[in-house]
């Protein structure tokens, strides 16, 4: 259905011809409509067929005794005889005419209820949206301030910078680790993990005066900068191969990377 019989569909023109109460430009306007396009004879036949049915419906017959009873109580006189025809037209015409009034009313009813349920539901859309919207800002204020916490922490005088590169079990691995020493705070940032199968993990350690330290287990899908545990006067860090989920004990003998930290 095309902007022109839409338009025209809501003008409330098919309402007026079907009451009479449309001027001769009109009738000509509606009657063109009616002979050009499917739609609007549908709608004008459906609609003429809906008022009939209401029409009837609310139709209520005049009592029959009223009549008789007036002509009982009347002389010989000549009495003119009422033309309940017309009286019928008339009659039948306003619960025509009060038919449409309810069917437009009603219709208006639902467009406006329509339209505001639409109205509350594009509302409640608005308002969903500035909510994740406002979630999302909090979520990446978040993170810029946890980024600027890193930054100045990387770019902190004190802070120290350490390549561990590995060795020729793991030609592949690199990682870099930044440790302050006076702010107690040690990161790592995981830039290359070679393969391994699933069994296995790279786990970094502090080494102390004949102790190893666990540090956590490096993966390769956290390829980003994260705090590790600052080790009080650790002599190197080393990285090895362990079962996955880690290792309580280093196993040494696996050591894939080290540095000293002396």
């Amino acid at each position: 259905m095309n902007e022109k019989i839409t338009t025209f569909l809501n003008s409330g023109l098919l309402e007026k011809y079907l009451l009479g109460d449309t001027t001769t430009a009109e009738n000509e306007m509606v009657e063109s409509h009616i002979a050009r396009y499917p739609e609007v004879e549908n709608a004008y036949n459906t609609m003429q067929h809906n008022l009939e049915v209401v029409a009837k419906t609310n139709a209520t017959e005049a009592p029959t005794h009223i009549l008789n009873n007036i002509l009982n109580e009347l002389d010989d006189a000549p009495v003119l005889k009422l033309n309940t025809s017309v009286k019928h037209k008339k009659w039948y015409k306003f619960s025509v005419a009060a038919s449409i009034a309810a069917l437009i009313f009603a219709g208006t009813s639902y467009f406006y209820y329509s339209h505001n349920q639409k109205l509350a539901n594009e509302n409640q859309v608005v308002v969903d949206e500035l909510f994740d919207l406002r979630s999302d800002i909090e979520q990446n204020n978040k993170m810029l301030d946890n980024v600027m916490r890193q930054l100045l922490k990387l770019n902190n005088p004190e802070t120290q910078k350490y390549i561990i590169k590995g060795n020729e079990r793991a030609k592949d691995l690199k990682t870099v680790a930044y440790i302050n020493p006076k702010e107690k705070t040690s990161m790592i940032d995981v830039v290359s993990l070679p393969e391994l199968p699933e069994e296995q993990c790279y786990q970094i350690w502090a080494e102390l005066q004949g102790k190893m330290v666990n540090l956590g287990i490096l993966d390769k899908a956290d390829r980003k900068l994260r705090n590790i545990p600052y080790t009080e006067n650790a002599l190197a860090l080393s990285i090895t191969i362990e079962p996955k989920g880690g290792n309580n004990i280093a196993s040494t003998e696996n050591a894939v990377a080290q540095i000293s930290l002396q």
